[in-house]
């Protein structure tokens, strides 16, 4: 295929996935924004009235980037798990297997789609937490990267848990035990200094420390963590699980009957 013939190719690939999920909006992007409206009411108002500033911004407000994040990482997550499983299960994934299609084409198509709704979701409940908080951006130029950064990331963790699934119940799995509980760890709700030292090594580990760590940063001009190591590990995760999902297709590992 001639670079033309790819880039056609892509935008099918693309419009495809942004139909599937816009068309479903009621499903798909209004339920983020009443789970934070909720989170807002709840750890905001009622529990963040009795807590302390942290680093000088009221809990309100403190909690507004990792909400944002949180609801980035799970809808880019879950649109990539969804689409290509459902292409495996209906067998339409074999059809651009098997057309002169270049596999990267095929990846960067179904992981545009979860950055398209991370990116629709996450204005979306940035809207939603307007009317809680009046915080003021810090950095454009850092919000806006690491909310694409992040999306991108976690469709291609998707897109792994999708090609390894053999049932429905197989892309819950990852999402429950592993992509929550990691992410209420990341300090969504508390800056990792209100830890013992023992917890703030051991929270060091979890990557979407880094992630909201880094978001904090743009918005409110606070972080626990150091940009520069936050955006490393990103990209890192990036490359890595880019590479990893060409090879899954290559070998058509999760592909094979």
């Amino acid at each position: 295929m001639n670079v033309t013939q790819q880039i056609v190719a892509l935008k099918t690939i693309v419009i495809k996935e942004y139909l599937r999920f816009i068309r479903i909006w009621v499903q798909t992007i209004l339920p983020p924004a009443i789970s934070v409206g909720l989170y807002f009411i709840i750890f905001g108002e009622l529990i963040g009235s009795q807590i302390s500033d942290i680093d000088g911004f009221k809990y309100m407000d403190y909690i507004v980037p990792g909400l944002i994040l949180m609801s980035v990482i799970t809808n880019a997550y879950a649109n990539v798990v969804s689409s290509f499983f459902s292409a495996k299960f209906h067998h339409s994934i074999e059809e651009m297997l098997v057309s002169p299609l270049p596999n990267y084409i095929i990846l960067i198509g179904f992981v545009s789609g979860g950055l398209a709704r991370g990116i629709i979701v996450g204005i979306t409940v940035t809207l939603v937490s307007m009317f809680f908080s009046d915080f003021q951006i810090y950095s454009y130029s850092v919000t806006i990267t690491v909310f694409i950064l992040t999306s991108i990331l976690f469709a291609l963790a998707g897109f792994i848990n999708a090609a390894y699934a053999r049932s429905f119940d197989d892309i819950t799995i990852i999402p429950t035990f592993v992509l929550t509980p990691l992410t209420y760890l990341g300090g969504i709700f508390y800056s990792i200094k209100m830890l013992p030292e023992f917890w703030q090594n051991v929270s060091l580990i979890n990557p979407i420390l880094y992630m909201i760590n880094a978001f904090r940063y743009g918005l409110l001009g606070v972080s626990d963590i150091d940009l520069t190591m936050a955006f490393v590990i990103i990209i890192a995760f990036i490359v890595v699980l880019f590479y990893f999902s060409l090879r899954l297709l290559r070998l058509g590992i999760g592909l094979k009957p």
